[in-house]
């Protein structure tokens, strides 16, 4: 196929594990020129049934293909490609039974380039890191392995398999912030009068240019101009390499529609202009981050009630069941939710990918019908026996785009609060708006730490968080003060790992911003007499956020048949030499009581 035939893509997306037919749902995006043949792709020699079109525009038609596995006794890399092309790709599947080794990123672009200058090493530095650790066959010839890397090597690459068999992206996959400067009539609405800002009627140009725009970027920034083609990605180990050789669970934050969507004021966020914007980024969104047909995309509809509040947008709830019932390779939504919140089991482990954007105003994070469809999933996770811990649940991941656990900042936010101004171009305030330990979100962090509490308590498992979207690597922990500290399953630790493109805190300002949160991360946070938040120092870095940009890994230790299996995280943070790892564990759930 010519170079310039090639939109965007190979994308690879997780669909969900069949346990019933013993499948590794997966699907490829494949983007096209228009003019362009529909490519014919095989897996193991075999041809993938014909692909789903999900989208076609003036720039590009765009594919889905499936790519689905059969989960055998022991893992296994399959092999993909283009019927017609000299390359293909790989990616590994899962044992039977066992968890997948996942690998965690966010924030996946920048928001000011004049940052990314300031950048010591190559703006794809800490992709081309996590693909060497992903795959023995992208390193250059001169790789040197440290000693943890050597910990993984006779495990999988040692075996001719890849590292991780998931990759979970936990916001902020692309960056839309550029949208205000490169529309014209949008540069002009910045300068505009908050009232005439709030008056603007969208146009049909501009409703088009809106939508264009949206829908374009994804091919601009995740297929850069140097990889135009079907080429080796050994030349460039950025992030289209890694999404074509490990499956992806995608989740959006606010730079996916852009910066600080959800914490503006509600006569802002109601606004013509806001809408539209949402409307075609959600648009975009199903489509190239979720693998999903434009056409199957239900509205957002709102609940008209007198006595509720306009301030929180309270959305009619969604049949995903029923929607999705003729695809069978739908995500697994949640059902009975207006939002895009996923959740999956497989084998020990099991995760919800929390949408936290949807339904985001000031004063919510989720509605009360997103509320429900969670709490009503967590109750279908496996109890399974005691004494035979593969038979159940033992470890639950909770993706939270924000941090649960992070530094409250209350004299900054007060500061914010009474002199700062709602601006797209400056978002400070929002971006502390947007926080979970903001005091308009305390209501609702409670009840996201009593919910996770409960079910560990319930069905004897522990509950992690990941996070992204701070700049900074960082290691918090949440916890029952009421209850036996053998108990270990009232503590949930969070792990923060962000960001994997967009520099740390780097500038002057930012250097003293990190002061003062290191300061505060050291005070901890009493929710209520049950729940405290605390930051811990962060592992092999005596202070409490580290700021780098930085990966995480999260793999399952197989264990005993009596104790269970033991989660690892690790961080790869960027240095100026190299990287460093920085590890944690967290053991199966006990108590004295399940071990008596």
């Amino acid at each position: 196929m010519a170079k310039d035939r090639l939109v965007v893509g190979p994308v690879l997306s997780f669909r969900g594990l069949d346990e019933a037919e013993g499948l590794w749902k997966v699907t490829a995006l494949i983007g096209v020129a228009p003019d362009a043949p529909i490519p014919v792709v095989e897996i193991d020699g075999k041809l993938c049934p014909s692909p789903v079109l999900l989208l076609a525009t003036s720039q590009g038609q765009f594919f889905r293909y499936d790519l689905s596995c059969p989960v055998e006794v022991q893992q296994r890399r399959v092999e993909y490609k283009v019927v017609g092309e000299s390359f293909g790709w790989s990616f590994t599947v899962p044992g039977n039974g066992y968890a997948p080794r996942i690998a965690y990123v966010s924030c996946n672009g920048f928001s000011d380039p004049s940052a990314m200058r300031k950048l010591v090493r190559p703006e794809g530095e800490v992709w081309a890191d996590l693909l060497c650790n992903h795959d023995k066959r992208l390193r250059p010839a001169d790789y040197v392995l440290d000693k943890e890397q050597l910990w993984h090597e006779d495990r999988t690459h040692d075996q001719g398999i890849q590292r991780f068999q998931l990759l979970v992206m936990g916001g902020d996959q692309i960056y839309f912030d550029s949208i205000w400067e490169d529309l014209k009539p949008l540069k002009r609405w910045v300068g505009l009068a908050r009232k005439e800002q709030l008056r603007l009627k969208v146009s049909a140009a501009l409703e088009r240019d809106i939508e264009r725009y949206y829908f374009n970027l994804y091919a601009d920034r995740w297929l850069p101009a140097s990889r135009k083609g079907w080429g080796r990605p050994q030349s460039s180990l950025d992030a289209a390499c890694a999404m074509s050789s490990i499956p992806t669970v995608m989740m959006w934050d606010d730079h996916d529609i852009f910066d600080g969507w959800g914490s503006y004021s509600p006569e802002m966020q109601c606004s013509p202009l806001f809408q539209a914007m949402f409307r075609h980024a959600r648009r975009a969104f199903w489509v190239f981050q979720l693998q999903h047909c434009l056409s199957d995309l239900p509205g957002l509809d709102f609940t008209e009630r007198p006595d509720v509040s306009p301030k929180d947008p309270q959305y009619q709830p969604i049949s995903w069941t029923e929607r999705m019932a003729a695809d069978p390779l739908a995500l697994p939504f949640l059902n009975e939710q207006p939002g895009f919140t996923s959740a999956y089991h497989f084998g020990p482990l099991s995760l919800v990918a929390a949408d936290l954007r949807t339904e985001r105003s000031r004063t919510q994070v989720m509605g009360p019908k997103s509320w429900s469809a969670l709490q009503k999933w967590l109750q279908s996770l496996k109890d399974g026996e005691p004494r035979h811990p593969g038979s159940k649940c033992q470890h639950l991941l909770f993706m939270s785009s924000v941090p649960v656990a992070h530094p409250k900042l209350s004299r900054i936010e007060g500061l914010l609060d009474t002199f700062g101004h709602e601006h797209v171009l400056d978002s400070n305030a929002d971006d502390l708006k947007d926080h979970w330990s903001h005091d308009d979100h305390e209501g609702e962090r409670k009840r996201l730490l009593e919910t996770l509490t409960q079910i560990a308590e319930q069905r004897k498992l522990r509950v992690s968080i990941v996070s992204g979207d701070v700049h900074v690597a960082a290691w918090g922990s949440a916890y029952r003060r009421d209850i036996d500290p053998t108990a270990n399953w009232a503590q949930i630790q969070q792990f923060t790992s962000s960001a994997i493109v967009h520099p740390s805190l780097m500038g002057l300002l930012e250097r003293v911003f990190l002061g003062i949160l290191n300061k505060a991360a050291s005070e901890k946070q009493s929710i209520d007499v049950q729940h405290t938040v605390e930051m811990m120092l962060f592992p092999g870095y005596n202070r409490y956020v580290m700021p780098a940009r930085n990966w995480l890994a999260l793999e399952l230790d197989l264990g005993e048949q009596i104790t269970g299996c033991k989660l690892w995280a690790t961080w790869r943070c960027e240095t100026e030499t190299g990287f460093s790892n920085h590890l944690q564990a967290v053991h199966p759930a006990h108590s004295r009581e399940w071990r008596s």
